[in-house]
């Protein structure tokens, strides 16, 4: 079995929640050497959280963790050392938070110059809105990812998560931190990774901009197939109030559903562009797709040139045939998560278990040539 495509590369990440977690992991799983930077429990007789709970955290798979007091100098001192023998930083506070500990971008780029210092916000360093609080709804509604998820008869919306903190977070981050990497490694000269989820919200919605550029999408919502005017382009209600979604836009592939469903008379549905018989092709479509279940559409259409699929829940999911076959979905430590992705044809990525909180703490101090005993006493971890 080969090793991850990224063995070698050392990660510190400072604990955190969604984008910047969920980097590391990436990161882990494609074999960096990430060490998670957990807050110090300030009750020492705290029951530690147990196997089962961080298992179900598996944004921390395949990492060590630390656990350290960012308030006592001794702890940053400890952090620093990490840093000086590490490749990437990831760090997802407010901004001057990690100058306020100690640990900004000109002390960790000091004790190494080669260190890609990642930063991980909603609205970036700068700008009016740098220090407002917010979540991924906020931050795409502001960049325009959002408005295309609306149409006439529904408000602007999309999977949480999925188009901001971890679209426009999480794979940009990554992208500049390994972009940071290849120029460390070429240079010698480390930097700062500015990665904001408004900014790459926007960037990863170039290809919306381009069809708004071309007039596929307007300002008008619900006026072009893409903001789900066309009757061919939608989500649709089955009779058991399951659903399913069909998207044909080459015109060979509608030809194919208009003659699946048997439509190929109906003169709503003559010609795929005709804008003026969208509204009623709609409901004649709405109503058609009340008349089967999901499961037999799917016998009817699925695997076909239509351009379709069954909408699956969460648990759903991790069943369909054809995941299960690309094993899309595994079970570590009885817990479904997903598997790494994209495959490799020869570098084999892994994914290790979740630490507890703290767990490599003692491994971590011994081979940084720390005195452990020292460093508990002082509160430090």
């Amino acid at each position: 079995m080969s090793q991850g495509p990224l063995a070698g590369v050392k990660v510190v990440e400072l604990a955190g929640i969604g984008p910047g977690p969920c980097a590391g992991m990436m990161l882990a799983d494609m074999g960096a050497e990430v060490t998670v930077i957990e807050r110090r429990s300030p009750n020492a007789n705290a029951a530690p959280t147990s196997q089962q709970m961080a298992a179900h955290t598996f944004y921390n798979r395949g990492k060590r963790s630390v656990a350290v007091d960012l308030k006592n100098p001794a702890g940053v001192e400890l952090v620093l050392k990490l840093v000086a023998d590490s490749d990437l930083l990831i760090e997802g506070f407010r901004p001057g938070v990690m100058e306020r500990l100690g640990l900004g971008p000109d002390v960790c780029l000091a004790r190494n110059p080669r260190l890609v210092f990642g930063r991980m916000t909603g609205w970036g360093q700068s700008g009016p809105l740098a220090h407002a609080a917010g979540h991924d709804p906020n931050y795409i509604a502001l960049s325009g990812a959002l408005w295309p998820g609306g149409s006439t008869d529904r408000v602007p919306s999309a999977p949480l998560t999925l188009v901001g903190d971890i679209g426009g977070g999480t794979m940009i981050l990554i992208f500049g931190l390994l972009s940071g990497l290849f120029h460390a490694q070429k240079t010698g000269q480390g930097q700062v990774v500015d990665a904001a989820i408004t900014d790459g919200s926007a960037y990863i919605s170039s290809l919306l901009r381009m069809m708004h550029n071309t007039g596929q999408i307007s300002d008008e919502p619900g006026s072009g197939w893409a903001d789900f005017g066309a009757p061919w382009n939608d989500t649709y209600a089955c009779s058991d109030d399951q659903y399913i979604t069909i998207c044909p836009l080459e015109p060979q592939f509608y030809a194919d559903l208009i003659a699946r469903l048997g439509l190929g008379d109906d003169p709503l549905f003559a010609d795929q562009w005709d804008k003026t018989q969208w509204p009623a092709g709609k409901q004649r479509m709405a109503a058609l797709f009340r008349e089967k279940t999901r499961d037999e559409w799917c016998a009817l259409l699925e695997g076909t040139d239509v351009c379709f699929a069954p909408v699956l829940n969460l648990t759903e999911a991790v069943t369909h045939p054809h995941n299960v076959e690309r094993e899309v979905f595994i079970t570590r430590d009885d817990v479904v998560q997903p598997a790494p992705a994209p495959r490799f044809s020869v570098s084999k990525p892994s994914v290790g278990s979740c630490p507890i909180p703290g767990e490599h703490t003692a491994e971590i101090v011994q081979g940084l040539g720390l005195d452990e005993a020292e460093l508990r006493e002082s509160g430090a971890i």
